[in-house]
């Protein structure tokens, strides 16, 4: 995989369209002053947060003693119900919980919006398969972060823009491609399993 093909990845994983709703519904409830600081913040910590699971990420593999293959498979199974739920997502399906007014802080905007647990073990994926990348991996993870950051900085216009039905389709479009990934690294991971047992 290279450089931009794991920015894409990491772009569809995290979501930024999808989230959108959700965004909008918890900063709402903020003071229109405060509401580019608190997002500012979540990003921040979102980005800080990845960053960290994407150096130590193979280290918690090689004390666990996983090997590549099991991360890709287990990456591809992952990548691909979270497909599903894009592609057929709940009705009402919201990780809120804040009081009326209340400010999120790191939960639920950086994770598990932004830093959730398949871009997480995307990163794990990324940093086990190709370790002497890293610096790739990284620019790849900032590029992402950065084009989801602005399309969740600009909220309301996109929003405006696309109408409800445009987000959800955008969002389906973003899982289709989301589910050939995951089957490619799916059959990645088997594919290096058979050949090794061969």
């Amino acid at each position: 995989m290279d450089t931009w093909s794991a920015a894409v990845m990491l772009f569809l994983i995290m979501d930024p369209l999808g989230n959108l709703p959700i965004f909008m519904s918890v900063l709402k409830m903020i003071e229109p002053k405060r509401r580019r600081v608190v997002l500012i913040r979540e990003l921040l910590f979102a980005l800080v947060i990845l960053y960290v699971f994407l150096f130590s990420g193979q280290a918690v593999l090689d004390f666990l003693n996983v090997k590549q293959e099991t991360v890709s498979i287990a990456g591809g199974i992952i990548l691909f119900l979270i497909a599903l739920k894009m592609i057929f997502p709940k009705a009402g399906g919201s990780p809120l919980g804040l009081a009326a007014g209340e400010e999120p802080y790191i939960v639920p905007l950086a994770i598990p919006l932004i830093a959730g647990p398949s871009t997480l073990a995307a990163l794990i994926l990324l940093s086990n398969q190709s370790p002497d990348r890293m610096a790739d991996w990284a620019l790849a993870l900032g590029a992402a972060w950065v084009v989801s950051a602005t399309i969740l900085f600009f909220s309301g216009a996109f929003h405006r823009l696309l109408g409800e039905r445009g987000l959800t389709a955008m969002e389906r479009l973003m899982g289709m491609i989301l589910v050939m990934i995951a089957i490619q690294m799916f059959l990645d991971g088997v594919g290096t399993y058979f050949s090794q047992v061969g």
